[in-house]
């Protein structure tokens, strides 16, 4: 999928471009390489419309799944291991003079080796970002019915979720078409400032309707068993808020980059600002909404608001704005990696109705397994295990292990097998909590709902 010639892009001019006029031709065509103008800001919103998702809302419930001790360290310790993983990512960006790593497998191939890092990272990589733009289709349509229930509660009739899903989806086989991730920056900043607004109605709301008088903070399953499952779980929601990593050195691609001026200065701003946003979204809407509700909250904050029902109702209008950018920016890695199959290897030439056909197509797929699945959040929990805690909290340290070989008991050798160590206990616990909540919400289900 990589070649030598594909990471020897110029950086700056002390090094000399080794890529054929074809494979120039071809970078500048693929969305991830085709622009590198982005400003450090661009970072900024890309990172927060990439990890500040509609799972911001779910972090209540998550909270009530783990009790207050348990869930202020869970989200405190993410926070942190996290931001670490993400600055050694942004780190290795550029780790080799003259070569910069544009896409995840890049990194790994130079990490592992050529098959083993495509085998390492591509499918991991392919279960978050495919999964997080259905359940992205299935928050859009579930957002547009609770905003069309609100709105309009008198000689409405009841549509059902798939239509909403369907009208969701009609937006993205307009926006796909944007070619690469500097013509997505004004979608992507529109998602940030939203995921600021409904989380900040999330938790103000929430102030304002006060402590609930027969509030509850036990945990709400009866049994042992119950409880138990619901902590793994929960465990899997608040891996799932921390996804950004998937995306983050196809990012860095697109700020410019000299040996004098590297791309990591300009990057690891926008990142430090995208994790303060982060924290001003994450722990108000977790800490607030269980302090009010308790383990009354529902999976959705939102849901367990209710009233007043204009604010509500614009809360989740923002949240369809958000995912929208979310979509975009999960879907661009996707779309790079089919199109490079397609130009590369099968040999088509790079032209718009390849382009037209592939990305209408891959939205087309999310749209019907969304439609098919939309209790797919509990499938994410049980598959996500498996892929966002290895891309966000070790595989970054593994890397870092592999290619920098930090003398043994040092302070980075011990904070990687830290983080490792703990990302490993997720990956384990939090699918054994998502095949729980499957099985239960198979039991009610229907097709086409």
């Amino acid at each position: 999928m990589v070649t030598q010639s594909d990471t020897n892009h110029r950086h700056g001019n002390s090094n000399v471009d080794q890529r054929t006029a074809k494979e120039k031709a071809i970078d500048d065509w693929l969305p991830i390489t085709s622009s590198r103008e982005a400003k450090w800001w661009y970072s900024a919103f890309h990172n927060v419309t990439a990890m500040v998702g509609a799972g911001v809302l779910s972090l209540p419930y998550a909270m009530s799944e783990l009790g207050w001790g348990p869930g202020v360290a869970v989200l405190v310790i993410s926070w942190v291991v996290t931001l670490y993983t993400l600055w050694q990512m942004v780190e290795m960006h550029e780790m080799v003079p003259g070569k910069r790593f544009d896409r995840y497998h890049e990194l790994g191939q130079y990490a592992f080796g050529e098959k083993l890092g495509l085998y390492i990272v591509v499918p991991q990589q392919l279960i978050v970002e495919v999964g997080v733009d259905i359940v992205y289709m299935v928050t859009g349509g579930k957002s547009l019915q609770k905003f069309h229930n609100l709105v309009c509660k008198k000689d409405c009739k009841d549509i059902k979720l798939t239509y909403f899903i369907m009208i969701f989806a009609s937006v993205h086989f307009v926006i796909s078409h944007l070619p690469n991730f500097n013509s997505i920056s004004w979608v992507s900043l529109v998602a940030a400032i939203m995921s600021l607004s409904y989380s900040t109605i999330a938790w103000t709301a929430s102030v304002k309707k006060g402590v609930q008088p027969e509030v509850d903070y036990s945990y709400k399953a009866k049994s042992t068993a119950g409880t138990v499952f619901g902590f793994f779980s929960a465990l899997g929601d608040v891996a799932f808020a921390y996804a950004g990593h998937n995306v983050v050195l196809e990012i860095q691609a697109t700020i410019p980059s000299t040996p004098e001026k590297p791309s990591k200065g300009p990057m690891w701003k926008g990142v430090v600002v995208a994790y303060i946003v982060v924290a001003l979204c994450y722990f108000p809407v977790a800490l607030i909404g269980y302090w009010m509700f308790g383990n009354d909250v529902s999976d959705n904050i939102l849901i367990t608001l209710k009233d007043p029902s204009w604010l509500i109702a614009m809360a989740n209008m923002f949240v369809v704005f958000h995912v929208i950018g979310s979509y975009q920016i999960y879907a661009m890695p996707v779309f790079d990696m089919i199109e490079t199959v397609l130009v590369k290897k099968l040999n088509f030439p790079p032209s718009f109705a390849l382009r037209f056909v592939s990305r209408n197509l891959y939205v087309a797929f999310t749209m019907f397994v969304g439609i098919c699945f939309p209790f797919f959040g509990g499938l994410l929990g049980f598959f996500g295990g498996f892929a966002f805690a290895p891309t966000t909290y070790f595989l970054p340290c593994v890397m870092w292990l592999a290619i920098y070989k930090p003398r043994r008991f040092s302070l980075s050798w011990i904070a990687n097998w830290i983080c490792i160590i703990l990302g490993v206990l997720l990956m384990i616990l939090s699918p054994i909590g998502g095949l729980r909540q499957i099985i239960i919400q198979a039991k009610t289900y229907e097709f086409f709902s």
